[in-house]
């Protein structure tokens, strides 16, 4: 397959030609490539000794893919013959040529790897080594690659290679007659390849499976191959959903699938899907749809999307991953993980526990009471009907419900080797508008506050924002609540969580500091694939499998997402004008007195009415570089002194900025303990000992990794991705202890209902005496009388005035606890203004019970 470089990555689907345009170009195209390739076939054919063997190689590549009559070489028939007159004639330059063309072969194997790795560690082989099948692996590159993660002659216990090209396997017994590795190699159809016809010893439980089952698909002992891949041979396959039904015989019941293969597909035909493991980068715009189908359809390779979605359909989705082979004009392909569809525990299948899984995980999303053991379930399931609405159910189990009453797979969540990360749909509008970034890299929140305020115990039970993560780890270290929920409408800043919590469960102390410490890591891809993939959900993974650059670029963690711009702008104006030094010795200050004799140079250029008036004011800077919406800055002209008229240049947001940085220099010393501005000067936090104390966050301490890289330490974690309304809704009445929710109270509008749902929702679900903390730009903002009408005592429990701090960060203008009254008065049960949770119509009339029938 001669392959164009000249493609454009990205074309718009609204500028696309006519198809009669379409053909012209791609005709003329097709007659150059063939005429230059004639040229450099004729000389290859005479075999003239001048030409470079590389140029050999090539030329018998297009050769045999572009010039060569397919019409088998009469020996054998069918797709046997077909594979053999196209591979006959390059077999032995086979690998030589598509190097650069399968791109994504390495990743998949990683991916794999690192799964088996993981099960591994865990004690999942159960006094056996694992068995590898590779379907389509021709001259077994793959298994050879795959030696870069796993030794593969002491890992498996067994690898078989399946192929119908007799060429390209005699390539292979060549590879492994060179390596001495003992590959069975099997020249047979993949459709009638059966494992027990080559193993000794077979269970009598094998997998048979069947396409008329449902929920108990595969639900097979853990016997089987642990491990089958395919590796750009499924697009070559015409009777693809035969291969793909045969493959869940041959797999164990805890096996993985992986696959890497060229795709075309639009973002159209998956919508309204719930369990593909996420969308990031899945569509193909229209010309390269139809560009690659045609190019690839000459040699037999089928790139319609059906045999992705079939692939989805059969197994429970572990990993998927959209790239781009850019190298050779934007060739889409794609890499998928999976796993049998019916749900198994690791020691094998047991009796309802799917249903066990399904169960538990929606009663800790939603604090509703669940017992496990199987002859408490009929009594339980009856009495958690009648006591709890049918509302509360997570949004993972409803979907869950409607997967299985229409034999679909469960959503990714459910088949990752943790589940903490909650089902969310990632096509929809409010979660895409961020357009795939995160808005802050790290937590601007002061942790100790809260902690002091809120007194955390590990029996409790906290719903919090996520942000970038930092102040979900510093409870889970200091205090280790029972149950935290993080909430987070952005996808991206629960990815970055996911990411953090990976990190300390996979990586050493030295890696995690170089991740989140100094937020560069140059081994960060390599790291991403072998050790924390098997840990993060498939959104996440595939998330940062973009995004690699971040770490391992010169700029860093903490000069991305979209604050970034108003720290770039600050260095800038640093560096033109000369203060770098000034910078520098800010952050080296032993004492007080010698930041405060530093601080006016530096002031001159952060609080200078220019740089006010031209950028700090003006409403981009605050809402794209700084997160401030136009309600908080509302709260803060109105609580100016001197009303300005709504004119946000004037003097209120920048008598807000001086409270704010004044006070910090005066009353904290930045490079000893204030690790919030110490990263904002010098782009990473320090290690350095500065009178018995290092500036960081007291979740990268040493001591922290130690107790957050043990088993279990985020067992009581659940990442949702949703408005904190819907989260809390959600619920069971009187299960929370405290709620964080930061400033987001900020962002409504004293015009609206928003305010009122959601305290009278956060006061059904608190526990009686339970603590809502949050902070506001204004100094007393109007939505405190919205929770003293409806059962809150509230308190101010700091506020910021001129010259003092309310905490190290000092952003806020106040800080307020509203704790539950035991006895209210104006809020009712009954009548609370509720939205509707979506999909709740299945939740009422369905169990899993009813289903399951």
């Amino acid at each position: 397959m001669a392959l164009p470089s000249f493609i454009s990555a990205s074309v718009p689907d609204d500028r696309a030609p006519t198809v009669h345009q379409f053909s012209i170009l791609l005709a003329l195209f097709v007659v150059v490539a063939l005429a230059a390739g004639f040229s450099v076939t004729i000389i290859f054919a005479h075999k003239r000794p001048r030409v470079p063997s590389g140029l050999a190689t090539y030329a018998r590549f297009f050769y045999a893919s572009f010039l060569k009559p397919h019409n088998g070489d009469g020996a054998v028939t069918g797709q046997q013959a077909a594979l053999e007159s196209f591979y006959k004639a390059q077999a032995d330059v086979y690998d030589a040529t598509r190097k650069r063309l399968l791109r994504g072969r390495e990743d998949m194997l990683g991916l794999v790897a690192a799964q088996m790795k993981y099960k591994e560690e865990r004690g999942g082989w159960m006094k056996r080594k694992p068995i590898w099948i590779d379907i389509g692996g021709g001259t077994g590159y793959n298994i050879e690659a795959m030696q870069a993660y796993l030794d593969v002659p002491t890992f498996f216990a067994k690898v078989y290679l399946v192929d119908l090209s007799p060429s390209l396997l005699e390539v292979a017994r060549k590879r492994f007659d060179r390596l001495g590795w003992d590959v069975e190699i099997v020249c047979q159809d993949a459709r009638a390849f059966r494992l027990e016809n080559y193993e000794m010893t077979k269970s009598t439980n094998a997998s048979t499976s069947s396409m008329g089952s449902s929920w108990s698909d595969q639900n097979t002992v853990n016997s089987g191959a642990d491990l089958v891949t395919m590796s750009y041979s499924l697009s070559m396959i015409p009777d693809y959903y035969s291969v793909v039904d045969s493959i869940p015989s041959l797999l164990s019941s805890d096996g993985v699938v992986g696959v890497v293969d060229f795709y075309v597909q639009s973002i159209v035909e998956i919508s309204g899907r719930t369990y593909t493991g996420g969308s990031f980068n899945r569509h193909v715009t229209w010309i390269k749809r139809v560009f690659w189908r045609a190019w690839f359809d000459v040699d037999r390779v089928g790139l319609e999307g059906a045999r992705r979605d079939y692939l989805e359909y059969r197994f429970g989705t572990l990993k998927t991953v959209d790239e781009r082979n850019y190298l050779l004009g934007g060739i889409p392909y794609y890499i998928f993980l999976g796993r049998q569809r019916g749900l198994t525990s690791s020691i094998g299948p047991s009796p309802g526990y799917a249903q066990d899984l399904i169960e538990s995980l929606d009663a800790s999303c939603t604090e509703s009471p669940y017992l496990s053991p199987q002859n408490h379930r009929v009594d339980m399931f009856q009495a958690v009907e009648k006591s709890i609405p049918a509302e509360l159910r997570s949004k993972a189990y409803q979907c869950a419900v409607i997967n299985l009453s229409s034999n679909l797979p469960l959503p990714s969540m459910f088949y990752q080797n943790n589940q903490r990360r909650i089902y969310y749909d990632d096509t929809l509008k409010k979660h895409t508008q961020f357009n795939n970034e995160y808005i802050y890299a790290f937590t601007w929140e002061d942790p100790r506050v809260d902690h002091r305020l809120l007194n955390i115990r590990s029996d409790d039970a906290i719903l919090c924002v996520t942000s970038a993560g930092d102040n979900v780890l510093d409870y889970l270290y200091q205090a280790g609540p029972r149950r935290i929920h993080a909430v987070d409408l952005n996808p991206n800043q629960n990815h970055l969580l996911e990411l953090k919590i990976a990190a300390f469960q996979s990586l050493p102390y030295a890696q995690v500091w170089k991740m989140f410490g100094e937020g560069r890591f140059p081994a960060f891809r390599a790291a991403l694939i072998t050790k924390l993939s098997p840990h993060m959900s498939s959104q996440a993974c595939q998330y940062w499998l973009k995004h690699t650059s971040v770490f391992s670029s010169t700029r860093g963690l903490y000069e991305t997402g979209g604050s970034r711009h108003a720290i770039k702008l600050m260095r800038s104006l640093f560096w033109l004008l000369g203060l770098r030094n000034e910078v520098k010795s800010m952050c080296n200050a032993k004492t007080l007195i010698e930041q405060q004799e530093i601080w006016p140079r530096i002031r001159r250029v952060l609080l200078s009415r220019a740089l006010h008036w031209a950028v700090v004011s003006t409403e981009w800077f605050a809402w794209k570089a700084a997160g401030v919406p136009p309600a908080q800055r509302r709260m803060i002209v109105e609580d100016h002194r001197d009303q300005v008229d709504g004119d946000l240049r004037g003097e209120a947001i920048w008598e807000y900025i001086v409270n704010t940085l004044d006070p910090v220099v005066k009353n904290t010393l930045v490079g000893d303990d204030n690790y919030f501005y110490l990263l904002c000067l010098q782009g990473r936090y320090s290690q350095r000992q500065v009178h018995g104390c290092k500036c960081h966050p007291q979740y990268l301490s040493n001591r922290a990794h130690r107790k957050l890289s043990q088993p279990g330490a985020f067992d009581g974690l659940r990442i949702h991705t949703d408005e904190l309304q819907e989260v809390i809704c959600r619920i069971a009445p009187g299960t929370l202890s405290h709620a964080v929710v930061m400033d987001s109270m900020d962002w409504f509008s004293p015009q609206d209902s928003q305010a009122l749902i959601q305290v009278q929702a956060l006061h059904r679900a608190l526990k009686t005496g339970g603590k809502v903390l949050l902070r506001s730009a204004g100094l007393k903002p109007w939505y405190t009388a919205v929770f003293e009408k409806n059962g809150f005592a509230t308190r101010r429990v700091g506020a910021r005035m001129p010259g003092t701090c309310i905490d190290r960060v000092n952003m806020y203008a106040s800080a307020w606890i509203c704790t539950k009254l035991p006895d209210p008065t104006t809020a009712s049960y009954d009548t609370m203004m509720l939205p509707s949770p979506t999909l709740s119509v299945h939740s009422r009339t369905h169990s899993l019970e009813k289903i399951e029938e």
